[in-house]
């Protein structure tokens, strides 16, 4: 009976947790289309690049979150409480050294992408060590599977940027960029609730010992290594448009970047999901490739109908969501929904090699991250151009992907294979 209550109580926290990912997309999807339509294709383009640089903050904050995600299944009693003193440390640490830099190099970052001012990239700048720690209480309550709580950490911060970003914009005669900034600034703070951490002592004298903390750190470098491809592939390409093209240009693109991903914020929320089972799942020995078919099922089979729904009503799509203002970018939405939606399934088997501690798909995501960045360097004549290099680059990892997962497969079979393969005795 108490198992059936223990599996019942697991079901519903999952469940929670995506009904609740599903309503934290929708929120920042609401949130973005509120700025496009507000503010227009040329003021939407800063507004845009904050929240690429949001969206950049997370595939970095997702090192700290999955690193403290993978060791919260692994570590217990005392090793688990001095690592999480150590997590904290470092979130800290390096949350005030990009910070500083960010804050320190803002007059260049505002050349580089064209924007109208720099102080918007202080102000984020300051908000930075906040996401680092926000991002290892998320890891604390994935790898615990406590997922009611890491929805809510998630709901805090998405109903406080939407609801704040907008009061700061009625309220305040400030530029539109630097009101969005402060409302991003604060939506960290209320994403560290619920949280424990006036209990974790960050400067504890108690260290990991060496071998617990040479793991650790090969993780670490493993997962930074992945999420710098991530945040290559998931958004090289607006900033590349915000250099290359005029505002209006790089106004319409970020609205087409914007509906596209759609698949891949839901490929997220499985990911969430994907990993501390997958790792458990190794540490006991069991079959982890059924986790992984069941996931790529669902990113396969969602993301097949938003591409279909994106070729057969694409001016309707745009014109619902941002207005006629933007209705020119329409005939290349389904396109952007499929490289995007080739980028979502190569995502999965990628975190379901990193819970694996597989490196191969990190240096193979790597060079095609890169890849992309180079064709759109060089072929960037037309936003059509654009999008265009960028399905050829992920069918290419796509495939690489699926290659290297068949190689592996095959190659565990055969081991088991041979195991079998025993001495009889009489």
């Amino acid at each position: 009976m108490t198992t059936v209550k223990v599996a019942l109580n697991k079901v519903s926290s999952k469940h929670l947790f995506m009904g609740s990912a599903i309503l934290v997309n929708g929120g920042n999807y609401l949130y973005n289309l509120l700025l496009g339509r507000i503010l227009g294709p040329e003021a939407f383009a800063d507004a845009a690049l904050l929240v690429t640089l949001l969206l950049v903050l997370s595939f970095v904050g997702m090192t700290f979150q999955l690193t403290t995600t993978k060791f919260a299944v692994l570590f217990s009693g005392n090793t688990w409480t001095v690592f999480k003193s150590t997590m904290y440390r470092y979130a800290l640490m390096f949350g005030v050294c990009t910070g500083v830099v960010v804050f320190f190099i803002s007059e260049q970052l505002q050349v580089l992408f064209q924007t109208e001012n720099h102080g918007m990239f202080k102000i984020f700048a300051l908000s930075v060590p906040l996401y680092f720690f926000m991002s290892v209480n998320r890891g604390r309550f994935q790898g615990k599977h406590h997922f009611g709580k890491l929805a809510a950490t998630y709901q805090t911060e998405m109903w406080s940027r939407l609801i704040l970003t907008f009061l700061l914009l009625v309220l305040l005669p400030l530029e539109s960029s630097l009101l969005i900034a402060m409302g991003i600034a604060l939506s960290f703070i209320f994403g560290l609730f619920p949280s424990d951490i006036k209990n974790i002592q960050v400067f504890a004298k108690e260290r990991l010992s060496s071998a617990h903390l040479r793991e650790v750190w090969i993780f670490i470098g493993l997962t930074a290594g992945y999420e710098l491809t991530q945040i290559i592939i998931n958004n090289s390409d607006i900033l590349l448009v915000k250099h290359y093209f005029n505002d209006t240009d790089a106004g319409l693109y970020s609205s087409l970047a914007l509906i596209g991903r759609v698949v891949y914020f839901v490929a997220w929320m499985f990911v969430m999901l994907l990993m501390p089972t997958v790792i458990q799942k190794q540490k006991y020995g069991e079959p982890t490739a059924p986790i992984l078919f069941k996931y790529v099922f669902f990113i396969s089979a969602l993301s097949s109908t938003i591409v279909l729904a994106c070729y057969w009503f694409p001016e309707l799509i745009i014109s619902l969501m941002f207005g006629d203002a933007y209705i020119s970018i329409a005939h290349l939405l389904w396109q952007y929904a499929l490289a995007t939606s080739l980028f979502a399934i190569s995502n999965i088997f990628a975190y379901y090699f990193l819970s694996l501690n597989q490196y191969a798909p990190v240096i193979l995501s790597g060079i095609l991250g890169l890849s992309q960045v180079v064709l759109v360097t060089l072929y960037h004549d037309s936003l059509e151009t654009v999008v265009q290099v960028q399905i050829i680059a992920m069918v290419i990892l796509l495939i690489a992907q699926v290659i290297f997962f068949l190689i592996k497969n095959s190659s565990s079979s055969n081991k088991n294979d041979l195991r079998d393969v025993r001495p009889r005795t009489l």
